[in-house]
């Protein structure tokens, strides 16, 4: 198995070190997969860069969480279910909310859980996406706008969660009291 480095803001490549420096400071920490992205300083960026993009688009912190934690529970990621059930929590999202996505379980608002189930159709058809789960989504308030940002957070997702699939990024430990993993829920 490949060992990633994992850098601080002193051992990143030089293009790295201002983003590393700037979250240090904003969480208190350097987190792992920031430690790892950093390597490649343009992955670290572009990161950075469309989470920015996908917390301003028009979902609420809440639908948010629906799109950031069904993507991540679908893939399956040991790092990114922990760090945003900790998010979450930072968030005052209602631990039932938090609870149902990370148990696959639905969800009891319907407009969210519309949401959840339109955003694992667009991972699992991979972009291509029944009439049937349009309308169901429309129906539930939403629109092609929301569509297209699910797209984005969905671009979000897949740099970390696959960022963290193959670097192996232990949770940090500010998150690990949210250890997560498919097999803990199947037992």
């Amino acid at each position: 198995m490949t060992t990633f480095p994992h850098h601080t803001a002193e051992t990143a490549p030089e293009a790295a070190k201002e983003n590393l420096k700037a979250s240090e400071k904003a969480y208190g920490f350097l987190p792992g997969l920031y430690q790892v992205m950093a390597d490649a300083p343009q992955l670290l960026d572009t990161y950075l860069r469309t989470h920015e993009a996908f917390v301003s688009t028009s979902f609420d912190n809440t639908e948010l969480t629906v799109v950031w934690q069904s993507i991540n529970v679908e893939h399956d990621c040991h790092y990114c279910v922990p760090a945003h059930t900790g998010i979450a929590h930072s968030m005052n999202i209602d631990q039932g909310v938090i609870d149902a996505l990370r148990d696959e379980t639905p969800l009891v608002d319907p407009k969210l859980e519309a949401l959840r189930t339109f955003t694992l159709a667009l991972v699992r058809g991979r972009g291509y996406v029944a009439q049937a789960d349009y309308d169901a989504f429309y129906a539930a308030g939403y629109g092609t706008q929301q569509v297209l940002e699910i797209i984005l957070g969905l671009s979000q997702k897949i740099l970390s969660n696959y960022t963290n699939h193959v670097a192996l990024t232990a949770v940090d430990p500010a998150f690990q009291q949210f250890s997560w993993s498919k097999t803990d829920k199947v037992a």
